[in-house]
């Protein structure tokens, strides 16, 4: 995570709306040094963990509620890896192991998250949890290889959880579609700079930048939102309901 990620500015925007949270990143992310100059900017306390390990998010969870002095009232799930995208391996010749372990980190760990979060009764009544995604999961984009698949198992799973949890607790779980973005880890994607492109030649607005994405994850941690759960929301300027604008066809060459 660093200055250029979603969660950073969600964290800021947060921060901005006189909420106070805590971080959390990967212990090995840690090294890196970058969120310790979010968590001074934002007077957070950092809690380090590993959110593929049911351990680590239980003391997570638990060690959050003490700094906090009481339950949560939202959570951000913002993870995406794919060893097969790093290591530019072809969907059809995907490596099971990567997969799998993009499926741990990317997906799996919402399930884990949420799974100890309600164990832990972490969580305020009509509290919201907002995890990240791509369309990918509903259209094809070669070049999303595995990731397409993990994030269709997300939006499943912020489905399936968001029901249990909803009713026994009134706790609401979201998944925000969002344009590409132009973060570390999106420009890491190959042909990233022109689908860019391309997604804001077809939106009518225009991409969504990680500012606009930040402050519609603070509406859908508000009060405003309560009614609203297990839902998959485009956050896209409306390229996700567009199938070709003009713009694109003149480029193409296509004139009335």
């Amino acid at each position: 995570m660093d200055e250029n990620s979603i969660a950073w500015k969600v964290a800021e925007k947060a921060y901005e709306e006189g909420a106070t949270f805590v971080l959390t990143n990967a212990p090995i992310a840690m090294r890196m040094g970058e969120i310790n100059k979010l968590a001074e900017k934002t007077k957070s306390e950092i809690i380090p963990a590993d959110a593929t390990s049911v351990e680590e998010l239980t003391t997570l969870f638990t060690k959050s509620q003490e700094v906090l002095g009481g339950k949560i009232d939202f959570v951000l799930h913002s993870i995406g890896m794919s060893v097969n995208i790093r290591k530019k391996i072809p969907y059809t010749e995907s490596n099971y192991d990567y997969f799998m372990k993009g499926i741990d980190v990317s997906a799996m760990s919402l399930h884990k998250m949420l799974a100890v979060a309600k164990k832990l009764d972490a969580i305020n009544e009509w509290g919201s949890v907002v995890a990240l995604t791509y369309m990918a999961a509903q259209r094809t984009y070669p070049f999303y290889t595995d990731m397409a698949d993990i994030k269709a198992m997300l939006e499943s799973i912020a489905r399936s959880f968001g029901y249990h949890y909803g009713v026994e607790k009134k706790v609401r779980i979201n998944t925000v579609s969002q344009s590409p973005t132009k973060t570390t880890a999106g420009t890491g994607i190959k042909g990233f700079g022109d689908f860019f492109d391309f997604a804001q030649s077809i939106a009518p607005l225009g991409n969504a930048t990680a500012e606009d994405c930040a402050n519609y994850c603070i509406t859908l941690f508000s009060d405003l939102t309560r009614m609203v759960t297990m839902q998959n929301l485009f956050h896209d300027g409306g390229y996700s309901s567009t199938g070709v604008s003009n713009e694109v066809m003149t480029k193409l060459g296509v004139t009335e």
